[in-house]
């Protein structure tokens, strides 16, 4: 037999045994969460056409797709990112909508990562959108529905930092830069580069003071006097208003009870180009990659459609269970699993005691001990009834 096919390719791995229970108990209590938040339930098809997440979407680079042709010559691609798939269906089944949609979703993502070995490339997301709502109080709405989950799977020591996409755009078109520069930019920011910063603008003819904020925009992240400082250091009109959203947002969350758990950080600027407003990354320890990241994006079912502001966000499963183990935060598993061992004199009995079991509800597993050794370890169950010697 070809050894190779008992493994899986690079970038996957099977979940089996108690990590999937666990998995799937915690799958259960984030989505309680999203339907108290009044959201319903949408699954949209594994793969979609290309255009569905093209460039000019805002997405995944083409060359991270996991593209194929289907009979008709159509390129397809496995859903990397769920957000353009709700805009499409929303802007497919809910055009005429006069009122907020809210959705929520559980499923694969997929993302053949080239330069980040060891990173999973298909993961499990659960995640939320709010359609045709442009409001504070629906940016605040999913950063608390965020947090809530988080605090759901058993998280305590987390943080969840905001930014404003806006923030930066206004900074970068003020000083008229070209859009060479401002990708190079975004990088260097994004990897919190100050220095990378500070030499890229040095040669460039653009306004000192707009030139000293981008220099700090890798460390301008803190609590609330952080809104503060970047109102003051601003005159930008535009750079003034997602300040003063992002107040707006914070005592909408204050209201909460949720705000403890937040900060900014006017540093943050995301790879999907299609947020428009508010960003959002939730970070804790256990783990170097964001457990939850979300934000708000006005344009993007405009590609649908249907112009209307929308905003969401998704939990990465894989991530958050990661942290879970390594914060040793135990998931509560099932404990009314009954073992019943038996011989083959004693089989109409146990058959007959585990069908009554399964009817109340309750979970019965048969062991036949006829020729076979008994297993050296048998965890996990609230009960075990011998019936050998019956």
């Amino acid at each position: 037999m070809n050894q190779k096919i008992l493994h899986t390719p690079e970038g996957v791995r099977d979940i089996y045994g108690d990590e999937c229970e666990r998995k799937q108990i915690i799958e259960q209590k984030l989505h309680a969460v999203l339907t108290s938040y009044g959201y319903r339930d949408i699954e949209t098809p594994t793969f979609e056409f290309f255009d569905v997440f093209g460039s000019d979407v805002g997405t995944i680079p083409s060359r991270d797709l996991y593209k194929f042709f289907d009979r008709e010559g159509n390129t397809l691609v496995l859903r990397p990112d769920f957000t353009p798939s709700i805009a499409r269906a929303a802007g497919r089944y809910f055009a005429e909508s006069d009122r907020p949609v809210r959705l929520c979703y559980l499923g694969k993502t997929f993302v053949n990562h080239q330069e980040h070995r060891g990173r999973l490339k298909e993961n499990t997301e659960i995640g939320a959108e709010l359609i045709g709502e442009g409001s504070a109080d629906a940016d605040a709405e999913i950063i608390a529905m965020a947090t809530d989950m988080l605090l759901a799977s058993g998280l305590s020591d987390f943080q969840i930092s905001i930014g404003h996409a806006a923030f930066f755009e206004s900074l970068v078109r003020e000083a008229g830069i070209d859009d060479e520069t401002v990708e190079h930019l975004r990088i260097l920011i994004h990897n919190h580069n100050t220095f990378g910063v500070e030499k890229l603008l040095s040669d460039k003819n653009i306004d000192e003071r707009i030139a000293r904020i981008l220099i700090s925009l890798p460390v301008m992240n803190g609590t609330v006097q952080m809104l503060e400082k970047a109102y003051d250091m601003t005159q930008g009109l535009k750079a003034q208003r997602a300040v003063l959203r992002l107040k707006e947002v914070l005592r909408l969350l204050e209201i909460s009870g949720l705000d403890s758990h937040v900060s900014f950080d006017f540093g943050m600027l995301s790879t999907y180009m299609y947020y428009t407003g508010i960003i959002f990354r939730g970070y804790t320890y256990g783990t170097g990659d964001a457990v939850v990241k979300g934000g708000r994006y006005d344009n993007l079912l405009g590609h649908f459609g249907r112009e209307t502001p929308s905003a969401g966000f998704v939990v990465v499963l894989g991530n958050l269970m990661n942290a879970l183990q390594r914060q040793k935060i135990s998931v509560p598993m099932e404990t009314d699993r009954v073992l019943i061992l038996y011989t083959s004199k004693s089989r109409d009995e146990a058959h007959r005691l585990a069908a009554g079991m399964r009817k109340e509800g309750r979970c019965a597993e048969l062991i036949l001990k006829d020729g076979k050794s008994l297993p050296e370890e048998m965890t996990g169950y609230s009960q075990i009834l011998d019936l050998w010697q019956t």
